[in-house]
Order: structure tokens, then sequence, then C-alpha cells
């Protein structure tokens, strides 16, 4: 009786394992929406202290098509996807707009409404605070998988998770840091700067 149990449950974490496995590598890519123009200029020469005034005189963040990090993995920095975007920030949504630099950590934090775009680590993190997969980011992993996550904001916490199943990135503000916390609750202390370093 306890071997079958055993097989039972041994058999369906094969099963899951596959699923994975055929939605990472197997499942095709969505339409690809991404502005080609943000790939036509480098994204490291604007200025990232200079923000859009949200007031509502410009785009919405239902007016800019979503992005797609492209192929496996970016090449060099696009421009801003939601530079024309003005709309005021959704209820309960926390400004983290910027480029914040820590330890071993860079990224770049756009927001409008309750859309949100995150480059960092050669990958484009486009989404909706609204908690749900459809509207989360659908993104490139480092084997050139798909992976998808749901995201919303959890008392002023940006709230990541993986396939809407279990947390693995919060980011939040500290005064004047973003701290970024990974799923094994290392920290990263980032600070704004305005322009991409130098290499």
């Amino acid at each position: 009786m306890l071997l079958r149990i055993a097989l039972f449950f041994l058999g369906l974490l094969l099963f899951l394992a596959l699923c994975l496995l055929v939605y990472a590598f197997g499942v095709p890519r969505p339409l690809d929406t991404t502005d080609p123009s943000i790939f036509l200029e480098d994204g490291k020469t604007v200025n990232y202290c200079d923000l859009p005034k949200l007031d509502g005189s410009g785009k919405s963040a239902d007016d800019i098509p979503k992005a797609y990090t492209p192929g496996c993995g970016l090449k060099r920095t696009p421009m801003p996807i939601l530079a024309d975007c003005t709309e005021p920030l959704a209820e309960g949504v926390v400004d983290m707009r910027g480029l914040w630099q820590g330890v071993g950590h860079l990224e770049r934090i756009e927001q409008c409404g309750n859309r949100v775009v995150v480059t960092a680590y050669h990958i484009i993190h486009d989404f909706r605070l609204d908690g749900t997969l459809r509207n989360g980011a659908r993104d490139i992993g480092a084997f050139c998988n798909n992976f998808n996550t749901a995201i919303h904001f959890d008392d002023g916490v940006m709230v990541f998770r993986l396939f809407n199943l279990f947390d693995t990135v919060t980011r939040r503000m500290n005064d004047e840091e973003m701290i970024f916390t990974f799923i094994n609750g290392v920290e990263t202390r980032t600070k704004r700067i305005c322009k991409y370093p130098k290499v």
C-alpha cells in the first residue's frame, strides 16, 4: 500500500516536471507587440532622474503596446518603453520609477497607471499590477525558457509570484532606497542613479 502511494506521488511529480518542461521549451511565445523604435537608440543615453510627469496629459498605459524581450535576451539597453505615458499611478501603487543600482544589481523601473516595465539582466519585464498571469510578465529565463509571473502590490510591496503559485521576488521603497529581495531572502539595497554606469 505504501509503495503504491509512493509510486503515485512519484508519477505525479514526473508528470508535473514534464508539463513544466513542455511549457518552458515547447510552448510558442506570444505575438511580439514590442514597438521596434525602442531599439533604434541607446537607452543608456537617457537621464533617468528626469522622469515624466504623470499628469494625464499624454498617452495612457493602454496606448502603448506591451514589450517583450527579443530572442533570448537584450543585446543593448532599449529606450524607455513608457516614456510617452503620463497616466497617473493607480490607487495603491507606489512610485518606484527610476534607475536603481546596488551591489551586483542594476535595473530600470518605468510606471504609469497600473503598468510597470522593469528592464534588468538583459530582460524586459512588462506587466500590469493586477495579480493575474494573463497580464503578468511573460519572460525569458536563463536557458531561453518561457516563464510567467503574476505581480501585485501588497501593502506597498511589489510582489512577483512565479506561475501565480509562490512569491519569488519583491521590491519595496525604504526612504530613498529601493530594496530588491530574492526568493532566498537575500536583500539588495539600491540607490537611485541618473545614468547607466560607463563600463
